[in-house]
């Protein structure tokens, strides 16, 4: 079957080998993001997913906010030194996407709608998701490889309070992305009769 959307989420990978060899711009990139997040789906239209682009040494730092967390979970040297590889790994790439749900969003509808109260934090994750997958397959098209992250909530604070990022914002996932280094491993798949019912 051909279909131009389907061939780019089934090219869409994890890449863990990432570097800095992009041709294109911060500026370039910062405007396909934004597009990408703003052109997301969100329930109620309540666009409530928000982002923080690190680029360079702000790109580093996060990744080193995340190494040092993690050295006190470490069990033993080698532990250590095998999360500390993984982490310069995502540091060599070129950047990464601070991915955020405001929670304020999320309250106000809480609050205008109360019926159905309990569903907008369930939806926003549904927002954040899809956010995160539209920009992932949009960084895909340029030729870039990305991998999603999910390192909070250890970092939180220092995210935080390093970049001023409002309270009621709640980071959600870390993509990082940069130039593809290696392919990724091939992908195997379950039987559709094990994940799909259809009826007619």
């Amino acid at each position: 079957m051909a279909n131009e959307f389907l061939n780019l989420i089934e090219q869409r990978r994890t890449i863990y080998a990432l570097a800095k060899n992009v041709k294109q711009t911060p500026e370039y990139l910062t405007d396909l993001i934004q597009r990408t997040i703003r052109e997301s789906p969100s329930s109620f239209n309540s666009q409530s997913s928000r982002a923080v682009i690190l680029f360079n040494a702000e790109h580093k730092k996060f990744w080193n906010f995340v190494k040092k967390e993690l050295q006190t979970y470490a069990t033993d040297e080698v532990a250590a030194a095998k999360t500390a590889a993984k982490m310069d790994s995502f540091a060599a790439g070129l950047g990464t996407i601070l991915f955020f749900e405001d929670m304020s969003v999320v309250e106000d509808l809480q609050t205008r709608f109360a019926l159905y109260a309990e569903n907008f934090p369930i939806w926003a994750e549904h927002s954040t998701a899809m956010a995160q997958f539209a920009t992932w397959t949009a960084l895909h098209t340029e030729g870039l490889g990305a991998s999603l992250q999910h390192y909070n909530p250890i970092v939180d604070e220092q995210v935080h309070n390093e970049w001023d990022i409002p309270k009621n914002w709640k980071l959600r996932a870390q993509l990082v992305f940069g130039s593809i280094e290696a392919e990724a491993k091939e992908k195997t798949y379950i039987e559709n009769a094990e994940r799909f019912r259809v009826f007619q």
